[in-house]
């Protein structure tokens, strides 16, 4: 069963996670599959940008109760979300619906996300008896401390415009307005140069982990190979001439 529909357009590869009748959850069958479409994206240089969107009312109910044992060896949601972490591909989160205990942390493994206002968050672990453990390690760095522990201790669940205040979301948009926002922000990414984009989110995953001293000596390193690149040189080739770079051409010509 396909749990994961793929369509890719204009260097755009969307997921759109289609397990309605299990709310979207995280069982092992759509996380495999989840996990093939990020290979498949890192795989393929014409992909610049992936969103990732749900059919349905829920974009993610988190770990799939219902489901079977997973087969030995399976992946899990640590080989997911350390997946999104890791891949050089940006991805957008197009949160068309609510969003719930484990599904707290799909959407904060996205590197921008946009939520329908009426979407509802929440990390309801508690009221079955579990706690947002992994998910954690996702949200805690978006969130302020008394955020934190308001909504893993009270376990309620609260508006997407709170969620966005919180730091877990990018934006809460109106319904009509979320294919414009969420078509503008793939565009801005489109524009910056393919390695310059893969670079980029290094930078947000790796400086944090990182001490000062450590942090400046890679990124000194990181900035002169960036500007040694060809794409370095084609873009500022491109802006003296004022001209879109090759990389904005080429898709605009798909």
């Amino acid at each position: 069963m396909t749990l994961v529909q793929r369509e890719t357009r204009r260097g755009v590869m969307t997921l759109t996670l289609d397990d309605p009748q299990s709310r979207n959850a995280l069982g092992p069958e759509l996380i495999e599959q989840l996990l093939a479409a990020i290979d498949d994206a890192d795989a393929d240089p014409g992909v610049r940008v992936v969103v990732l969107t749900n059919s349905g009312p829920v974009f993610c109910a988190g770990a799939n109760l219902k489901a079977g044992p997973a087969r030995p060896g399976a992946p899990g949601g640590l080989e997911l979300f350390t997946r999104f972490r890791s891949s050089p591909k940006p991805f957008v989160g197009r949160i068309d619906g609510h969003c719930v205990a484990g599904g707290m942390g799909l959407a904060a493994a996205m590197d921008v996300a946009v939520a329908v206002e009426t979407a509802r968050f929440g990390f309801t672990e508690v009221r079955v008896g579990v706690a947002p453990a992994m998910i954690s390690v996702l949200c805690l760095p978006k969130m302020r401390p008394a955020d934190a522990a308001a909504a893993f201790l009270r376990g309620n669940r609260f508006p997407a415009t709170e969620a966005a205040r919180m730091g877990l979301i990018t934006a809460a948009v109106p319904a009509e307005a979320l294919d414009r926002e969420v078509e503008a922000i793939v565009d801005d990414i489109c524009r910056g140069g393919p390695e310059a984009i893969a670079a980029a989110k290094s930078l947000l995953v790796r400086v944090p982990e990182m001490t000062t001293e450590d942090a400046f000596a890679w990124t000194a390193d990181l900035s002169a190979a960036r500007f040694r690149s060809d794409e370095a040189r084609e873009g500022m080739a491109a802006f003296r001439e004022k001209r879109d770079p090759a990389w904005v051409a080429d898709r605009d010509a798909d």
